[in-house]
């Protein structure tokens, strides 16, 4: 079906679920075609690298089909999906990772007793979409987000670069509204100080 202005319909949720349900070939092409680009974005943020987020994106549609029976319908049909291709990106990324992740707390701006910081350097506002957008700060964007711990670098994806709302995330990860702010302030707050001598390089 198209809208008036000539562009495909968006498929109807209930029929969607229903024929997932039924095993309907059809209905799991439709899904691939619905949601397949934007988990393929979803599983290239975690793992930076095209291959292996296709592989990963193959293999939760392939999950989610064996788990058909198992969708109850509480959450959208594309949280579902989201949580199953972020569990098998992230799985596959802990199989390669060969560094130790950095705490958190050593990435965070640290403050002095009447609360200003230690360090003194430029702030980073740009939204990380945009900044990834732009080709002379999408690498060491890129760069800044890895280093992120996974659970703080997961939720920043997720909501700065998927778009997800706060209950829509914590769906996905399986934890609380509150838990995703909390995560999401410091990883912000982490990025800022990973990005800050860029900045002040960019500066002088």
């Amino acid at each position: 079906m198209l809208r008036m202005n000539g562009t495909p319909a968006p498929p109807d949720e209930a029929a969607l679920v229903q024929g997932l349900r039924a095993g309907d070939p059809a209905t799991f092409e439709t899904l691939i075609r619905t949601y397949g680009g934007r988990l393929t974005q979803v599983a290239r943020r975690i793992l930076f690298n095209e291959e292996d987020a296709r592989e990963v994106v193959q293999e939760a549609f392939i999950s989610a089909f064996k788990a058909r029976e198992q969708f109850s319908g509480d959450a959208k049909l594309s949280t579902w999906l989201h949580r199953i291709t972020v569990n098998a990106a992230l799985m596959k990324l802990r199989s390669k990772r060969r560094r130790p992740e950095e705490p958190i707390e050593d990435l965070v701006p640290r403050f002095l007793p009447n609360g200003r910081h230690t360090e003194v350097f430029r702030s980073w506002d740009e939204p990380v979409d945009v900044a990834l957008e732009r080709k002379e700060t999408a690498q060491f964007v890129r760069d800044a987000i890895d280093r992120l711990p996974e659970a703080y670098r997961t939720v920043l994806i997720l909501r700065d670069l998927q778009g997800l709302t706060g209950p829509e995330t914590a769906e996905v990860l399986d934890t609380t509204v509150n838990a995703v702010k909390i995560r999401l302030h410091r990883a912000r707050m982490a990025l800022r100080t990973l990005l800050a001598p860029q900045m002040e390089g960019a500066a002088s």
